[in-house]
């Protein structure tokens, strides 16, 4: 398909996926403050089933919210269901993984480097990740070990290390990472889909036949309720994880992908911790402090390979050869890798003073992270890297 196409495609797609993920998320962050926010009404209504209130003001006008504890008086003839916003954001976010990763699979999701796959097999064997990790999921929840959360938390975690570990050995980074995101995705739209909403369908069903509602249901709904909270800040942090190749194009990417889900899961109970009134500023800042950290440990070393004899001119030459052989065919005013109808970014190199302009990024991109050219297709090598690092080091001087 033509690049041009496709990059229409993956806009528009990317575009939903953003909408309907706000939507979502916004919901989920919603009810959870709602129901962490809640307070004991008066007798009046408490006689009325009423278990908690809430009073709010917003766009010049003041609401007034109520949660049952059972069915109220009169069933309402139209009860609203939070569940198209999270299907919605899976099916354009699949949609945007088969378009982007599937379709170009030779771009970006196979890294020959790691491990030599067909685009075919890299799509199965991406697929089968999704599958088998919802499969696993299910069985783990299912399990004895889910009535402890923090027993069942941990084996969660060691399972996403395994996870994040097997996907960076069979992809590139940045594929790794995606798939991550995506399989947490499909866990927290599964738990919608699946259980959370099944359990409301049968808890609205009970009440309107003035039956006692199973407390299974609720139960089974709040454990999936729980893990989708948690998940919701890895998660975004995954969505947005290509623009920061210092994270997926590490050596160690599965450790650093694993390191921050913890930490924005941490960050999380934070929050979820606010909502009850509860003020625990340690946790905020451990994570801050923890973040800190991981970048202080990840910072990019200077590299060993260096070519000593060249020096000023001859150096501007031979970096700025480096990157019109490395660089240009993708980043042109007129690209001639088919991959690309326009300059990735818009960033343009096949200029001198191009390549001055961007001279940090780079650095940043080829030098620091090693992440362009991408795949490095083009065989770019550590004493090449070095020498552009170098010249830009010395203030990337044009001639």
């Amino acid at each position: 398909m033509d690049a041009y196409v496709i990059d229409w495609i993956s806009l528009i797609l990317r575009w939903l996926h953003l909408i309907t993920g706000i939507a979502w998320i916004g919901a989920s962050f919603y009810f959870i403050w709602l129901d962490n926010s809640l307070q004991e009404p008066p007798a009046w209504k408490r006689d009325k089933g009423i278990k908690g209130e809430l009073w709010a003001v917003h766009g010049g006008g003041i609401y007034e919210v109520g949660k049952y504890r059972g069915a109220p008086e009169t069933m309402p003839s139209h009860l609203h269901w939070f569940k198209w916003e999270a299907y919605s954001t899976w099916l354009t976010g699949m949609l945007l993984l088969a378009v982007i990763y599937y379709l170009g699979a030779d771009a970006y999701l196979v890294d020959r480097r790691v491990a030599d796959l067909s685009a075919v097999e890299a799509t199965g064997i991406g697929i089968g990740f999704l599958v088998g990790s919802w499969v696993l999921y299910n069985v783990l929840c299912a399990s004895p070990m889910a009535r402890s959360g923090w027993l069942l938390g941990a084996v969660l975690l060691a399972t996403g290390a395994a996870l994040a570990w097997a996907l960076s050995s069979v992809f590139s980074g940045r594929g790794a990472y995606i798939h991550f995101g995506a399989i947490i995705g499909t866990l927290m739209v599964g738990n919608v889909f699946r259980v959370i909403m099944p359990g409301q369908r049968l808890l609205v069903g009970a009440l309107e036949r003035g039956e006692t509602p199973d407390p299974a249901w609720g139960e089974g709904a709040k454990l999936r309720s729980t893990h989708n909270t948690y998940l919701t800040l890895p998660l975004l942090f995954v969505m947005i994880s290509s623009h920061y190749p210092m994270t997926y194009g590490h050596s160690l990417n599965w450790l650093i992908l694993l390191a921050i889900v913890v930490i924005t899961a941490v960050a999380r109970q934070f929050f979820v911790l606010r909502h009850r009134g509860i003020t625990r500023p340690a946790i905020l800042i451990g994570s801050v402090a923890a973040t800190v950290v991981l970048a202080v440990l990840i910072a990019p070393r200077p590299a060993s390979v260096v070519e000593p004899t060249l020096d000023g001119d001859a150096l501007a030459t031979r970096a700025q050869g480096i990157i019109r052989e490395h660089c240009a065919a993708c980043h042109a005013a007129e690209p001639t890798d088919k991959a690309f109808a326009v300059a990735p970014g818009g960033v343009l190199l096949d200029s001198v003073d191009a390549m001055v302009q961007w001279a940090p990024r780079i650095k940043a991109r080829s030098v620091d992270s090693h992440d362009m050219p991408l795949m490095n297709k083009t065989g770019m090598t550590l004493e090449e890297r070095a020498i552009v690092g170098r010249w830009v080091d010395a203030g990337a001087p044009a001639d």
